[in-house]
């Protein structure tokens, strides 16, 4: 005679119960006991709360990934069989986010997705043309009745198929993700057409004559509003444009006694970028720069550090800016930081093969100090980040002093000097000889 443990016999009790299939696997994995089943479908059937949530409340475990995947599977084919459609299961056949996103835009919208939630998820353009639709609730005749009128107006033909509701909120989530995905990508294109597209720059001036002369008083109050101007807001566009496609190191924006003066440094040498501009726009031009640096435009009487981002061309570029007073206004230097720089291989930036050699066995030993010296805008820091980037690897601890840290390299550790915290290149240096380093930048 075969005897069973108490706990065996209240499971074989169980599955004389005939509780579902799923119901039972629970039971027959040792997940939930007999009578908690009862409780929870009792529950199930009273609040409308799904199976899976209430048992995993009288548990109080998550229910295990084989069991989640049988109850998902159960779930769809009830679904199937009340509704009388196919079931859209996403882990199984995933959905292109970027076609759900084209059908809202183009054929059914968000609101009344969300509003009947179903979504698109895919279309047929065979004869005839067709749509899928997945529906928590297929048979909602309004619903159906939204979805005839813009289908048939088209000459599509609509495939409905079913869709659990956490299926449909993931869906959904997905849809939000893709769409800030998409504004920001479109906000990028903006930003480069808006920094590509040069025009004449004496246009834009014509465009100012309605500004007239700004008094000191009246300064604090005018510059912000000034400063946000079309033409004002276009002018340092193309200022910005003209400096970026010329490839220039530094912007130089001048106040002088009767114009508004800008320069460019190219090649270590500094050279006029513009005719000499209306001295009027100077407070607003000035302004505007602030602005985009998030500084003080208020303060006028010291020194300020700010930086600008701007995409271009697909790439960040960083824009160092700095404001000082001057006797005619506060002159703005802008030094551009184009990561795109110091991704470049020795090999391209030194194009005689004889130096190339020189300088990747200099970077190369264990030992020895480079000094590498030039005027401003030179390439001194894209030829030390370049160095830096050939000994990059693994096996290399590379750490760097900077004032200011002007481009970013993933896999080198960068210290900024913070004077006034006793931060300096003494104290930096100090320290990086006990962090076991191989390569030290300065």
């Amino acid at each position: 005679m075969t005897y069973l443990s108490s706990t065996k016999r209240s499971r074989a009790v169980a599955l004389r119960n005939y509780f579902s299939p799923f119901g039972n696997k629970l039971v027959e994995t040792g997940y939930i006991e007999p009578d908690q089943m009862k409780k929870a479908l009792v529950e199930t059937r009273k609040t409308g709360v799904p199976l899976i949530e209430v048992v995993q409340s009288l548990t109080g475990r998550e229910l295990p990934p084989d069991l989640q995947r049988q109850y998902k599977k159960h779930h769809l084919f009830e679904l199937k069989i009340l509704y009388g459609v196919d079931c859209v299961d996403p882990e199984v056949s995933p959905v292109a986010d970027r076609q759900m996103a084209q059908l809202i835009e183009n054929l059914i919208s968000f609101d009344i997705c969300r509003r009947h939630k179903l979504l698109p998820i895919s279309k047929d353009d065979g004869t005839p043309p067709s749509v899928l639709v997945a529906m928590v609730d297929p048979d909602d005749l309004t619903a159906q009745d939204d979805l005839n009128r813009i289908v048939r107006a088209r000459g599509i033909n609509l495939k409905r198929m079913v869709i659990t509701q956490a299926d449909y909120d993931r869906l959904l989530e997905q849809y939000h993700e893709l769409q800030t995905e998409l504004d920001q990508e479109k906000e990028k294109i903006d930003q480069e057409k808006a920094l590509e597209k040069l025009g004449d720059i004496s246009s834009l001036v014509d465009n100012m004559d309605s500004m007239g002369e700004v008094e000191d008083e009246d300064a604090d109050s005018l510059d912000a509003n000034e400063a946000n101007n079309a033409p004002i807001i276009n002018l340092v566009n193309k200022i910005l444009a003209k400096a970026l496609q010329e490839g220039v190191s530094d912007i130089h924006v001048e106040p002088q006694e009767e114009c508004l003066r800008i320069r460019f440094r190219k090649d270590g040498v500094l050279q006029e970028a513009f005719d000499p501009l209306p001295k009027k726009i100077i407070p607003a031009a000035v302004a505007r720069f602030k602005i985009m640096s998030d500084l003080d435009i208020a303060e006028r009487r010291l020194p300020q550090d700010g930086k600008i981002r701007r995409m271009y061309q697909g790439r960040k570029v960083d824009f160092r800016v700095n404001t000082l007073p001057s006797r005619y206004g506060e002159k703005v230097c802008l030094r551009i930081l184009d990561n795109s720089a110091t991704q470049l291989g020795l090999d391209k930036l030194i194009t005689n093969q004889e130096t190339l050699e020189i300088v990747r066995d200099l970077a190369s030993r264990p030992f020895g100090l480079i000094l590498v010296t030039g005027p401003t805008g030179s390439g001194k820091s894209t030829s030390l980040y370049s160095v830096l980037a050939e000994r990059n690897n693994p096996g290399v601890n590379i750490s760097t002093a900077e004032d200011p840290i002007e481009y970013s390299l993933p896999g080198i550790t960068q210290v900024q000097v913070i004077r006034e915290k006793g931060m300096n290149f003494a104290s930096i240096l100090r320290a990086f000889m006990r962090q076991d380093p191989d390569v030290i930048l300065v």
